[in-house]
C-alpha cells in the first residue's frame, strides 16, 4: 500500500516552519509524521498528513514549493531489532532505501520508507507478511 508524503522546501529563515504549521492548522490538516532536514541554504520538510491534496494546495497558495511523493509505512513491534529485520529484508532484495523516518505509537513502531522503486518495496514487505499501513490508517493516528 502506497501513501502520499508531502515534501516542502523551506527557506533557511526564522519562523518559516511555524508558518507552514499554521497554514496546515488553519486548513484542518493533521500532521501524523514529520521529518526536517537542513542544508546550508534551505530545509526539507517531509511529512505524512491527513488530507495531503488539501495541504499541498494551501501551502502552494502561500508560496511554498511542495511535492507529493509515494512512500510506504510499515508497522513493526517497538523493540530492539525490528527495524533491522525490515532493512535486512530490503537489503536481501537489493532494494536501496533513499530515506526514511520512524516513530512510535502505543508499543508499535512505524517507519516511513522512500525508495526509487516504491512499488517493489511494498511488494517485498508484503511477501514477508509485514503490515503496511494505508492512508486511512495513518490519517486516523
Amino acid at each position: 500500500m502506497l501513501i502520499k508524503q508531502l515534501s516542502v522546501f523551506l527557506e533557511d529563515r526564522s519562523g518559516r516552519l511555524t508558518q507552514l504549521t499554521r497554514i496546515l492548522a488553519e486548513n484542518d490538516v493533521n500532521i501524523t509524521a514529520l521529518s526536517v532536514a537542513e542544508t546550508a541554504d534551505y530545509g526539507m520538510v517531509r511529512m505524512v498528513v491527513g488530507r495531503p491534496e488539501r495541504a499541498k494546495a494551501a501551502l502552494e497558495v502561500a508560496g511554498f514549493t511542495v511535492g507529493l511523493t509515494d512512500v510506504v509505512c510499515v508497522k513493526m513491534p517497538d523493540r530492539p531489532g525490528s527495524l533491522h529485520q525490515i532493512l535486512q529484508i530490503l537489503t536481501t532484495a537489493q532494494i536501496n532505501v533513499d530515506y526514511m523516518y520512524a516513530f512510535s505509537n502505543s508499543n508499535v513502531a512505524l517507519a516511513v520508507i522512500r525508495s526509487t522503486d516504491i512499488s517493489r518495496v511494498a511488494g517485498v514487505l508484503q511477501q514477508h507478511q509485514l503490515e503496511l499501513l494505508s492512508e486511512s490508517d495513518l490519517y486516523q493516528l
